[in-house]
Parts: C-alpha cells; structure tokens; sequence
C-alpha cells in the first residue's frame, strides 16, 4: 500500500474515527497518534487529548519536556555553533559534558566517547573493546559473552550480542554466532531454584560463565557483557546481590573485561548517577555505554566511558579511538545533555528519584497487590529502584481459568487502554521464559522531577486500566 501506509487499529494504544494516512513506515502494528505539544510529564495530541508519560518515551525523558534551563542551552548553542566534524574540530560543549562525566565517576572512568543513541553507543563499546585487546598484542581475543533475554540495540552486531528472541528471529540467519556467546539471564524471580539460596544462585551464574570461557578458551575472550538492570526484555531485573562482584571475578582471573550496558538504566535512573552504585554490588567496569538519562530526550545522544585500563592501553599504542560517526559530539546534542546533567545536580533530582521511587512501588504494590484488589492474583512481582520500575503479571494460576484474552497479550492490552484514557507506559511480552514466548511486564519510567502528586494519579490510571482490561475479558 503506497506511498501513503494506512493501519488498522488493532492492538493500538488510541481509538480515533478511522486510520489516517501517513507515509512513515511505523514500528508498530498500528498508527500511532501524533504529539504537538508537550511540557513537563504532559504531552497533547493532535486530538487535543493530553497523556501523562509515566515512563519517559523509553525511559528517556528524566526531566519531562520543555526545561527551561534546557530550552536556553539549546537556542544558545545554535546561536554559536551548530555542527562541527569530530575528525577535524572538536567543540566546547563536547569538552564540557566530558568532563563532567569523568569528574563526577569518581575514579572510575578517564575518558568518553560520544555517540547519537544507545544502539550506535554499543556498537562503539563492542569495537573498543576489540580495539583494547587488538592494540596491546592480544589478538586471539575474539568472543563476546553475553547474556539470554538481553538486549543492547538494534543494530545486527547488538542482536549478536544480546539474545532476545522475537527481537532476533527476522535476521537469526545473518547473525554471528561465531564471536557472540550466551550464558543465563540473571533473573531470580524466574530462573533461581526452589533449593537455592541466593549465594547459591550466584555461584551457579558464576561457575556457569567460568565454564564457558574455559569452553571458548579463556584467552580468546574479549569480555562479559550485561545491562545492570536488565530493561526492555525481561522488564526492569535487578540481579541478585553479589552477582557483578561474581562475574567481575571470573573476568579478572582471564584477562577479560567487564562490559555494562546502562543506556537504559544509567545516568539517575535507578536513583544513582550510575545503575552499578546502588544495583550492581558498586562493581565499576571497564567499559560502560549510557545514553537515554543523559540528553533527556532534548537531543540524540549516547557515550561510552571507559577505565582508566582502557584508556592507557589506548594511549599506549595508536592513541585514539578507531570508532566514529558523523553526529559524534554534535555541539547541539553535547549543550542539551550538559544542561540535562546540571539540572539534575542544581535541582537535586537523584534523591527526588529515590524519594519518589519509593512512593511509587508502595502504591503500586497496595493497588495490585494488597487484600482488595482484583489483580492480585496475577501480579507476579513489582521491582525496581529509583524512577525504574516494572510489573510483572502471570496468567498460570486457578484464577486465571476465568479470563480469555482471545489471543492477546495482556500487557499490550493494558497499554492501549491506559493510552486511551490519557496514560503512557511501556508493555513488554516474551521475557518470563527463555525462549520469549511468555511473559507479561509493564514498564514505568517517570521523571526524575514527577511530583508525588502525578506519582499517585499514575497509580491510580494504571491500576485502574489493569482493572478494566480483567473485567473486560473475564468469562
């Protein structure tokens, strides 16, 4: 159908009169309505309905829309300087938002790289990694270990890299499994025995991914690589304490590196600058990829930070980073993620973040799973920290015997009910087992400046929408 696509709406998060036309290819099933305003956690659609995002786009928007400390530092930077190519110039807001990212890591890091997303920021940890291990003499280290249920990006070397079913199947063949390797997700809730403790979990993680350098050959391993807290598959997953200082273990006894993913779950978002302060036994890696908390939203944006191991391996040999593209260090997208950052430090937003946070997981857990409530049965777990929060529901009790969802996926249901009735959160599917055919997770992501009062009308609208889509298919 062309050049003006048109879509049914089944499935999809809003009901208007009919489809309308558009000439955009959608990542979704349906077409999504559009946004022409937006200020704070509010965003107003062409309709005139206006929505409250408890979950930030993607679990980018930390300060919500239209900052006025952000707005200023992006007008006045395209009043200086717009563009400028990273391979000829460098650019003052670049510099800046550097070094904030390396004072402010405490040690851990000592230089950053910069990227236009979180896709593009794996695929540059992924080769400096490599360029690390190439550049000190070491160049059977060829293998990538990662982790099943994982997700880094979407270009075809990050579905190499992680292993999330759906997400893979359309380019399974043309992915490298030669130099990608998977051991377990590191998911308690899930996978954890009833006879283990928690330590005993750790070590089985542990000896597993020890086994499995020892299979590739602990010397061809470039290095370990996993998000902190897992995001968009299983929903928002936690590891189980003592679990990084594990894998950093086996990663040090072999030379290798540990690699973090915190594109989602970094910059604040779980209440600390870095997700592995607070969510990752306070294990610093080697080298760690951000990107969603850090622009905000306000422009396209991602780094890659790196150790001071890395940096002096770097320095050591060629002296410069083998990895760009055409965007990296853009002036625009450098002066808004360095004003995003001073906002959350002048304003004091990481203990809002944690304050709120914690508000929100105790109404989320009386709502849905206190003696009254009608969801209860099915709300398998409620976890997260920080502005990072995800519900997990399972449909394999007695109770569920009374509800048909004639063939839909719980989660997406409620997603389009809560965005009908003026709510923004995240469905995710397929992260309960590992081969991505069950499992329910609702994604929440509000601001790191959401007030109490937005955090108790969210509970409230989500609530009621996991109410409605019950009700609406009980038999």
């Amino acid at each position: 159908m062309s050049p003006a696509l048109v879509s049914s709406q089944a499935a999809a998060p809003a009901k208007p009169s009919g489809p309308r036309p558009t000439s955009i290819l959608h990542r979704t099933p349906w077409i999504p309505p559009v946004a022409v305003a937006a200020q704070g956690s509010y965003i107003e659609l062409e309709s005139g309905q206006k929505l409250l995002d408890a979950v930030g786009g993607a679990a980018v928007s930390c300060l919500g829309s239209g900052h006025p400390a952000v707005n200023k530092a992006l007008k006045d930077q395209v009043d200086r300087v717009s563009y400028v190519y990273n391979m000829q110039l460098s650019n003052q807001p670049a510099e800046e938002l550097a070094a904030l990212l390396i004072e402010s890591s405490n040690g851990a890091f000592e230089l950053c790289g910069f990227a236009s997303g979180g896709s593009e920021a794996m695929e540059g940890v992924t080769k400096l990694a490599r360029q690390y291990f190439f550049e000190t003499g070491q160049l059977q280290r060829t293998n990538f270990i990662a982790r099943k249920l994982s997700f880094h990006g979407n270009t075809v070397a990050n579905l190499s890299l992680a292993y999330h079913p759906a997400r893979r199947a359309p380019y399974a063949a043309i992915l490298d499994s030669e130099h990608f390797h998977h051991v377990s997700p590191a998911y308690a809730k899930r996978f954890q025995r009833p006879e283990e403790s928690e330590a005993d979990y750790v070590e089985r993680l542990r000896a597993e991914l020890e086994a499995k350098f020892i299979e590739l050959g602990p010397d061809t391993v470039i290095g370990f690589v996993a998000e902190t807290v897992v995001g968009a598959s299983t929903g928002v997953v936690p590891a189980p304490k003592g679990y990084f200082k594990a894998m950093k273990s086996v990663c040090d006894k072999y030379g290798a590196l540990l690699i973090l993913d915190e594109v989602m779950s970094g910059m604040g978002r779980m209440g600390t600058l870095h997700a592995w302060e607070s969510f990752g036994d306070g294990v610093a890696p080697d080298i760690q990829a951000v990107a969603k908390g850090l622009g905000g939203g306000y422009a396209s944006i991602g780094a890659v930070l790196m150790s001071k191991r890395i940096a002096t391996g770097l320095r050591d040999a060629s002296g410069l980073w083998k990895h760009g593209h055409t965007y990296q260090g853009n002036p625009l997208a450098c002066a808004a993620a360095l004003a995003v950052q001073k906002v959350i430090i002048s304003e004091n937003l990481l203990e809002n973040c944690r304050t709120q946070g914690a508000y929100l997981e105790k109404l989320l857990k009386a709502r849905l799973q206190g003696p009254n409530s009608a969801s209860a049965p099915f709300t398998f777990d409620i976890r997260g920290g920080g502005g990072f929060w995800g519900v997990e529901f399972d449909f394999d009790c007695p109770e569920c015997a009374t509800l048909d969802f004639r063939g839909e996926q719980f989660a997406m249901l409620v997603q389009a009910h809560a965005l009908a009735n003026g709510l923004i959160v995240m469905g995710m599917t397929g992260g309960a087992n590992l081969q991505g055919t069950k499992g329910d997770v609702i994604i929440l992501a509000p601001a790191y400046n959401i007030t109490p009062q937005e955090v108790e009308k969210i509970v409230q609208m989500f609530g009621d929408s996991v109410d409605a889509v019950l009700e609406a298919h009980r038999v």
